[in-house]
């Protein structure tokens, strides 16, 4: 087809969850990265909550993330099987004033690659986000520590975060989608929907890098 026209567009719809302890800042990082938002007050988010972005990825791709906040206290109900259900990849959350929720983080990613993975049996893309970078961190999570638990544990890489200055929060979304883009069977094995778009599309590159601040 000759030109450019609006009807090449190619359209996807990623569902990606955002998961970790009992107050790490998961709300506060969705609000701050789908609405630009920030606040000291949200309540604890109670079974699942959502919200939608949408990223005008290049001149013919439009990419809708739905990012589903699930509950810290989530973990070991029976729940989490129906949550993770179709989707394609992951943000999995700690608090770096808190080191018991860096200690978590390993549960979290057992829990997540059990009961989901793609279509070609591999676990869905993650990226693990040291959140509140603004505040004094507790513990010695140094960077090579974690590159090392990156590594050992299957994520991606991970980012230094901060909700409240707004550091690295688009970054590691992005970072996420381009690996998402990279699956071109990104359909999770469990069911597949009929109407869940395909991924066809030419891979993007992307480096695997940490992000820290």
């Amino acid at each position: 087809m000759a030109g450019g026209s609006v009807s090449e567009c190619k359209e996807y719809l990623f569902k990606v969850l955002v998961i970790g302890e009992l107050g790490v800042g998961k709300t506060s990082l969705i609000k701050r990265y789908v609405h630009q938002l920030f606040s000291q007050h949200y309540r604890a988010t109670i079974g699942v909550d959502f919200a939608l972005k949408v990223l005008h990825w290049d001149s013919k791709t439009l990419v809708r993330l739905q990012l589903w906040d699930i509950a810290g206290q989530e973990r070991f109900g029976n729940m989490t099987r129906v949550y993770y259900k179709e989707a394609v990849g992951a943000l999995v959350v700690f608090d770096v004033t808190r080191i018991s929720t860096f200690n978590a983080v390993t549960k979290w990613k057992h829990d997540l690659d059990s009961k989901v993975r793609l279509a070609n049996g591999n676990p869905i893309p993650s990226v693990l986000l040291a959140n509140k970078c603004d505040q004094k961190k507790d513990g010695t999570n140094s960077a090579s520590l974690i590159d090392n638990f990156c590594k050992e544990t299957g994520f991606l890489g991970w980012f230094e975060t901060s909700a409240k200055d707004n550091i690295n929060v688009d970054e590691a979304a992005r970072f996420l989608v381009e690996h998402i883009l990279l699956n071109d069977k990104g359909v999770p094995y469990e069911e597949s929907n009929g109407d869940r778009i395909k991924l066809d599309q030419e891979p993007i590159p992307a480096e695997s890098k940490s992000g820290c601040c």
